[in-house]
C-alpha cells in the first residue's frame, strides 16, 4: 500500500503530536507509531516542564541553571529561545485541555515544584503523571483534527532518500522523500510519502541493561536519520537517572526528581546521608553530580543500593503529591512515609541524537527531528531536570512555522518511490540470534560505557559491538522484517554512535566520564563531537 500525505510524523510522544496538530491546519498528516498511540517516553513522564512562572522566578535564572547544567556545551542563543518562549506554549498547552496542578492556597496558578540543579521552584506537573496527562490531552486534540491520521502498530523501517531513488548524489544536498514502514499486525510493508517527514521516535535507552524507559526506545530515528547520512552529535552524554527503584520484581521504575525537590535525603544503607561532599546543592546537585556519587559510593561500600529518604514529610502530603510513586512502592513493600525506598541510577535521557538548526531542521532537507531523537543545543553535556518537555514543545512549534513558511514553495512533482523490495529474502527460524545479541549489546554497554568509563573499557565495546553488528547486518539482509529484527538493528547504530563518540572525547564533561581523562578540557573540546555516516 502507498500513502501520500503532506506531512510524515514518526512518533506519538509530545514532540510528534505537537507538530501533528499543528501540521494539520497546513495539510495532511499521517502519524506512524509502532505500538499503542499513548505508548511513548511522555506517557512516562513523572516530573513536569520546567518554565518561568512564579513572580520572583526570572528567565535569566532559568536560563543560568540550564548553562551550568549543561557543562559549557549548550548554545546559548538556544537556551534563551527555549527558556523564553515557553510560559506562551504552556498556555498552549493549557488551552488544548491539559490540566496541570493547582496551588492549593489560590487555584489561579501553578502548584510549581523544584528538581535538582534549579535554582528556584518551577516545575510545572500534574502530581507525579505529568507524562500521561499530556498523553490525554494531546491524543484527544489530535482525534478532533479532520486532516490527521494515526497509524498504530506500525514501525518505519528506513527513510527514502532521493538519492537512493534516483541512484545518483545530490549537488545541492540529498532530500528525505518518505519512509518504508512495516505494518506489525499485517506483516506487509507500506510506502509512505511526504512533503516533510518529521522524527519523533524518542531516546535509546533500551541499548542499555537498565533504563527507566519504556520497551519502545530503541534509538529507531537516530539509527535511520544515520543510515540516511544526517549528522549526529553528542552520543556519549548518557543521562543516567539517579533514582530508580531497587527490587528485584519493579522493572526500572523512576523515583521522581521532583521527591528530591519536596526534601527526600540520599543516605547510605547506614543512614549516613552523603551528597554534601560532593556538591553544595547536596541532594538536589545535578543529574550527572548525583548519579557518578551514587555510582562511588556503591563501589566503596559493595552495597547494590543507596536510600532516598522522605519520611520526615508528612502522610497526607506525600500521598497526594506523589499517588503514583506512593501506591507502586507499597505494591513492593516500601511505605515511603516510614521507610527509607532503595534506589540505584538507570539509564535515563540522551543528551545527543540527530543534529538540527534552530527550526528543527536536520542536515537533509525536508527532514525533521523533535524530542529526544534531536539534538538542539539545549542540553549540553547534561540535561536539566524537566527540560526536556520544555524542549518538546518549543522545538514542535518552531518547526511547524518553518514548515509552514517551506509548503507553499514545495510544488513540484513528487518523485516515486519504489514499493519495498524484500530482495529473496525468506522467514527466519532463528529468532534465538535476535534475542541473544539483544542482550549482549545492552550488557556489553551497561557494563563498559556507563556512568563511569575507560579507554580500555570503550575499546573492548567498540570490538562487541563491531562483531555483533555485522552479524545482526547479515541476518538482516537474509530474513523478513519484523518488529524484533529492526528494533535490534537500530540499538546496534546507535551503540556504536555512543562509543564512537565516547571514544572521541578525550576528556571528561557533564555525563561522560573518563577514568583516562578525569578533567575538563575547554581548550580543545569546548565543542559538539558530531559524526556522520560518511565520516565513519
Amino acid at each position: 500500500m502507498e500513502i501520500n500525505t503532506d506531512f510524515l510524523v514518526l512518533g506519538t510522544g509530545i514532540a510528534g503530536l505537537s507538530f501533528a496538530i499543528k501540521a494539520s491546519r497546513l495539510g495532511s498528516v499521517a502519524v506512524v507509531t509502532k505500538k499503542d498511540k499513548t505508548d511513548s517516553n511522555t506517557n512516562m513522564a513523572q516530573g513536569g516542564i520546567a518554565v518561568v512562572q512564579d513572580q520572583t522566578d526570572r528567565f535569566e535564572y532559568h536560563i543560568n541553571d540550564t548553562l551550568i547544567c549543561g557543562g559549557g556545551l549548550c548554545n546559548q542563543d538556544v537556551v534563551r529561545f527555549v527558556v523564553t518562549e515557553g510560559p506562551e506554549r504552556i498556555k498552549e498547552l493549557v488551552e488544548w485541555g491539559v490540566e496541570f496542578t493547582r496551588s492549593t492556597t489560590d487555584p489561579d496558578r501553578f502548584d510549581l515544584g523544584q528538581e535538582g540543579g534549579h535554582s528556584m521552584r518551577r516545575v510545572l506537573h500534574a502530581k507525579d503523571l505529568t507524562g500521561r496527562e499530556l498523553e490525554r490531552a494531546l491524543h484527544e486534540k489530535a482525534g478532533r483534527q479532520k486532516n490527521l491520521r494515526i497509524f498504530e502498530n506500525h514501525i518505519a523501517i528506513d527513510l527514502v532518500m532521493k538519492s537512493s531513488v534516483l541512484g545518483q548524489k545530490m549537488e545541492s544536498g540529498d532530500s528525505c522523500l518518505g519512509a518504508y514502514v512495516l505494518d506489525i499486525e499485517k506483516n506487509e510493508v507500506h510506502t509512505f510519502q511526504a512533503k516533510f517527514i518529521m522524527l519523533s521516535t524518542g531516546g535509546a535507552g533500551k541499548v542499555y541493561l537498565i533504563t527507566t524507559n519504556p520497551d519502545i526506545a530503541t534509538a529507531d530515528g537516530i539509527a535511520m536519520a544515520y543510515r540516511a547520512g544526517a549528522k549526529i552529535a553528542n552520543m556519549e552524554f548518557i543521562q543516567f537517572h539517579p533514582t530508580c527503584l531497587y527490587h528485584p520484581d519493579a522493572k526500572s521504575f523512576l523515583i521522581s526528581e521532583a521527591v528530591r525537590g519536596e526534601g527526600a535525603i540520599l543516605k547510605l544503607k547506614s543512614g549516613a546521608p552523603f551528597m554534601d561532599k560532593y556538591h553544595p546543592m547536596k541532594s538536589l546537585a545535578p543529574r550527572d553530580v548525583v548519579a557518578k556519587a551514587i555510582d562511588t559510593e556503591l563501589k566503596k561500600s559493595g552495597d547494590e543500593y543507596v536510600l532516598l529518604d522522605i519520611t520526615h514529610r508528612d502522610r497526607d502530603f506525600l500521598s497526594s503529591r506523589f499517588p503514583n510513586i506512593y501506591e507502586k512502592c507499597l505494591e513492593f513493600g516500601i511505605d515511603m512515609t516510614r521507610d527509607p525506598i532503595p534506589v540505584v541510577p538507570a539509564e535515563h535521557y540522551l543528551c545527543g541524537g540527530v543534529m538540527v538548526n534552530a527550526s528543527g531542521e536536520t542536515s537533509i532537507n525536508r527532514l525533521f527531528a523533535c524530542g529526544e531523537v534531536a539534538c538542539t543545543g539545549l542540553h549540553g553535556a547534561n540535561r536539566l531536570a524537566s527540560n526536556s518537555l520544555l524542549e518538546a514543545v518549543v522545538f514542535a512549534h518552531r518547526s511547524f512555522l518553518r514548515a509552514k513558511d517551506l509548503i507553499s514553495g514545495a510544488t513540484e512533482d513528487p518523485i516515486p518511490i519504489p514499493t519495498w523490495d524484500p530482495k529473496g529474502a525468506t522467514q527466519s527460524d532463528e529468532s534465538v540470534v535476535v534475542s541473544h545479541n539483544w542482550d549482549e549489546i545492552r550488557r556489553c554497554m551497561w557494563n563498559y560505557v556507563g556512568i563511569v568509563r575507560s579507554n580500555k573499557r570503550l575499546e573492548r565495546a567498540q570490538r562487541r559491538i563491531d562483531l555483533i553488528s555485522r552479524e545482526i547486518e547479515e541476518y538482516y539482509w537474509n530474513f523478513l522484517v519484523t518488529r524484533d529484527i529492526l528494533e535490534l538493528r537500530n540499538i546496534a547504530v546507535a551503540a556504536k554512535l555512543i562509543v564512537t563518540c565516547a571514544r572521541m572525547r578525550r576528556e571528561s564533561r557533564g555525563l561522560h566520564y573518563n577514568l583516562d581523562y578525569p578533567e575538563k578540557d575547554d581548550r580543545l573540546w569546548l565543542n559538539d563531537t558530531v559524526i556522520s555516516r560518511e565520516k565513519l
